[in-house]
């Protein structure tokens, strides 16, 4: 993840020099300060899907299927006055995770010091199991397009960082079975508690794409959970960006 915002900031700043350039090799004069923005789309609401995962969990969490998470924001966007093709969007919006696990139980709602991560693998559990975190976050990019006067149709980069407050923690377990696989029970049960989380997180995100579509990733700099009640693990995500208006 560290590699791919390194690799970015690279790429944005040779597509700035590239574009000093005209194709006989030199060097253009074109005042970006005039270019008419009127009417321009440039990303201002969000929709992010894609995979999650822990970095830095330890090989007694178990986990299963593909960790994923949704994203919606609403973003304004702030063009420089002297080269529109850098803007600043901040914006806010919703975030979600969902971490499945494989014959394990979280216990979020426990009484121990420790977050509990528990092997259920020799008795009774649940054939579908789940953690779920969903965050208010204020999201803030540095953004460069290649067009400023029609993004929709340009290369686009951003990065920068998100702050965001838990909303929710809780756990779901569906289809109570026995060890070898046996139906015991139909039923869902559901635990709901922030205590051993941290409820602020900070997070670095860089995005890549051109027109309405880019790619992006995002890694937890804040713990998951809070220091001294289990394992520091922290979330990342990589996943596809549909923007627009």
């Amino acid at each position: 993840m560290r590699k791919f915002f390194v690799a970015l900031m690279a790429l944005v700043c040779s597509l700035g020099a590239f574009a000093q350039t005209d194709s006989t090799g030199k060097k253009s004069k074109k005042d970006w300060s005039k270019v008419n923005l009127a009417g321009r789309a440039n990303d201002h609401f969000m929709i992010q899907v894609g995979y999650d995962g822990w970095a830095n969990k330890p090989d007694s969490i178990v986990t299963t299927g593909i960790g994923r998470h949704l994203n919606v924001y609403f973003m304004l966007d702030f063009p420089f006055k002297t080269d529109p093709r850098f803007s600043v969007g901040l914006g806010a919006g919703i975030g979600s995770s969902n971490i499945f696990f494989d014959k394990m139980e979280v216990k979020i709602a426990g009484t121990t010091p420790t977050m509990e991560f528990r092997n259920v693998a020799d008795t009774n559990h649940f054939k579908k199991y789940k953690l779920a975190n969903v965050w208010a976050e204020i999201p803030v990019e540095l953004r460069f397009v290649a067009n400023p006067e029609n993004s929709n149709r340009s290369w686009k980069f951003a990065m920068g960082a998100k702050i965001g407050t838990m909303l929710n923690a809780h756990t779901k377990g569906k289809n109570l079975q026995t060890k070898s696989g046996s139906s015991i029970n139909q039923y869902t049960f559901k635990e709901s508690t922030k205590r051993y989380f941290n409820t602020t997180r900070l997070s670095a995100m860089a995005r890549v794409g051109y027109g309405n579509l880019t790619l992006h990733g995002a890694y937890q700099i804040t713990t998951l959970i809070k220091e001294n009640q289990g394992p520091q693990v922290r979330p990342y995500s990589i996943g596809l960006t549909i923007s627009g208006l």
